[in-house]
């Protein structure tokens, strides 16, 4: 997702988008570690989704925009 994709998601939203990527990242770091992870990349996606969540909500926190 976009960073403009989060900043339509109110912040109920974008908590439960966070937990949900949270969970996708531990099973595709699970996969990774028995060597069933086929696309390394998705890891690195994931985690750039969560810190464009988190960067959302502390925008939104700040009063910034």
């Amino acid at each position: 997702m976009k960073v403009k994709e989060f900043r339509e998601l109110s912040n109920e939203e974008l908590n439960a988008k966070v937990y949900s990527l949270k969970e996708e990242l531990f099973n595709l770091r699970r996969k990774k570690a028995v060597g069933q992870l086929e696309h390394g990349e998705e890891v690195r996606r994931v985690r750039k989704d969560i810190a464009r969540a988190y960067l959302v909500l502390r925008e939104r926190e700040l009063g910034i925009k």
